[in-house]
């Protein structure tokens, strides 16, 4: 859910700040930053990189098994929960501000985020907050420098924080959400079906769902048209289907080659291969439209033959 995560945040804030009446500049300002506040929470993956240099102290010889085995000891924890998500978003406000001592009062709040973890949790959680918050101050003081105000600022941040934790309910366990209260919001993850292959293509098609919405509010925005960005050759997608009886079904646990393959289908949008071709929305829209296809006849291949 890395993209869906942004894209989710992105189209939240798009088509909130446009029923408010914002500008289209302004909408999209607020767009763009929920999306990269709402990335922030998965930083947490970082020590996952230990996993990469030892692995032995990860839970294979496969690089990626040891980096998600090593990455999970912290992952969803304190940067996901939520009342860590108010003091960042209060934080950022405050910071935003151009009087000097609600500045220093919104840095004091990120800073005071370290020692409290520490405290509760050990030096390992106090390490990956302190990226999240060196993280967090880095994409505040971006935006102050390209003049965003504190209102902008503090609702991207609310938006792409409070967001973020919901959207991984579906895959692995459930964040802790009332983090550092020793408090259970949601014990267990959101199963879609009880065929683990099912429940994969259901969350899969999530995340594509969350990039549609974010593409539809920005066409929303803008004035444009998505469907004036789509090539008929989208529809080769759809030859995809075969991977149902060719590769292994893909589960949660081992879902790469379905994943990396299906991705790939999405190069039909940039077919014939150029850099001109790559920067346009019609690339970009005509590979999501592939990919869609691919996932819906995937699933129909499977349902038939399983």
């Amino acid at each position: 859910m890395f993209v869906g995560h942004a894209c989710l945040a992105f189209a939240i804030a798009a088509v909130g700040a446009d029923r408010l009446g914002w500008s289209r500049e302004r909408s999209l300002q607020v767009a763009v930053l929920a999306g990269l506040f709402a990335t922030l929470p998965d930083v947490d993956v970082v020590y996952g990189l230990s996993g990469l240099v030892a692995p032995a102290a990860g839970a294979g010889p496969i690089p990626v098994e040891s980096f998600w085995d090593a990455g999970n000891r912290v992952h969803r924890g304190v940067t996901h929960a939520l009342p860590v998500a108010a003091v960042v978003t209060a934080a950022a406000w405050l910071v935003g501000r151009s009087e000097s001592v609600a500045r220093a009062t919104g840095a004091a709040a990120f800073a005071a985020l370290v020692p409290v973890v520490v405290a509760v949790s050990g030096g390992l959680a106090g390490a990956v907050t302190a990226v999240f918050v060196v993280c967090a101050g880095g994409l505040v003081e971006l935006a102050r420098r390209r003049d965003v105000s504190p209102r902008v600022l503090a609702s991207a941040a609310f938006v792409g924080l409070f967001t973020h934790p919901f959207g991984d309910l579906l895959t692995g366990e459930p964040p802790a959400l009332l983090y550092p209260f020793d408090l259970t919001l949601i014990a267990e993850r959101v199963v879609l079906s009880a065929d683990p292959t099912l429940h994969l293509l259901g969350a899969f098609g999530v995340e594509l769902a969350t990039v549609w919405l974010a593409l539809a509010a920005y066409f929303r925005v803008t004035g444009k048209r998505p469907a004036a960005h789509v090539d008929r050759r989208a529809v080769l997608g759809v030859a995809y289907a075969g991977a149902a009886l060719a590769l292994p079904a893909p589960t949660l646990e081992v879902s790469y080659q379905f994943v990396f393959s299906v991705l790939a289908v999405g190069f039909v949008g940039v077919a014939p291969p150029s850099l001109d071709r790559l920067r346009t929305w019609r690339a970009g829209v005509t590979a999501l439209a592939a990919v869609s296809l691919a996932v819906v006849a995937y699933a129909a291949v499977y349902l038939v033959a399983g």
